[in-house]
């Protein structure tokens, strides 16, 4: 009976211990495209988070008080299953053993909070880098996404999760839109 009193206190005193930390829901959208560009290409697609830590937003309310606010989700795993569904809307198959291969870094994905009780001021940056590459030959492109946002009283964390997600969604918009990466994967992932 004592043990089984003993598992219970420390179970429920561990529970009490650490208050749960909000997370920011990290939803990218993907461009869907409504044809295809490519008829029979295909390539590898994998990703890298290169990023120093792993926390999407620093809140900062003062009093030397800097709180890193995490992501539910993978953000790497996120991004690279967006992008293949992008890629896949403009007729791109994705295979595991392809010569051409896409490569997606995520440089950075950070919102910096600093707030008090009366304003918040938001300032979110996003770089992702996409290396096409075939045996030919190589494109490497940084796609960067900004925002700068101020707004009364304290930042909730879906108003973090709003302006990540927004400016993620931007720089999926850009990738989806540059012409320069759709015709360098057109005229070279074959196969």
């Amino acid at each position: 009976m004592k043990k089984l009193v003993l598992a219970a206190s420390i179970a429920l005193l561990t529970a009490c211990a650490a208050p749960q930390q909000e997370q920011v829901n990290f939803m990218p959208k993907a461009v869907l495209s409504q044809s295809d560009i490519v008829n029979n290409a295909s390539f590898t697609l994998t990703s890298k988070d290169v990023r120093s830590a792993q926390y999407v937003a620093l809140v900062d309310s003062g009093r030397n008080h800097i709180e890193p606010v995490h992501a539910r989700q993978n953000v790497r795993i996120a991004l690279e299953n967006t992008l293949a569904e992008q890629f896949n809307s403009q007729g791109f198959n994705i295979t595991v053993n392809s010569e051409n291969t896409l490569t997606v870094d995520v440089e950075q994905a950070l919102v910096n909070v600093k707030h008090s009780i009366m304003e918040n001021q938001m300032d979110a940056k996003v770089v992702i880098q996409l290396t096409a590459e075939t045996p030919k030959g190589r494109l490497v492109k940084t796609y960067t996404g900004t925002a700068k946002r101020t707004a009364a009283l304290s930042a909730s964390v879906q108003d973090i999760q709003m302006v990540l997600n927004d400016v993620v969604n931007n720089v999926l918009k850009e990738i989806a839109n540059d012409s320069e990466l759709k015709n360098y994967m057109k005229e070279r992932f074959h196969g």
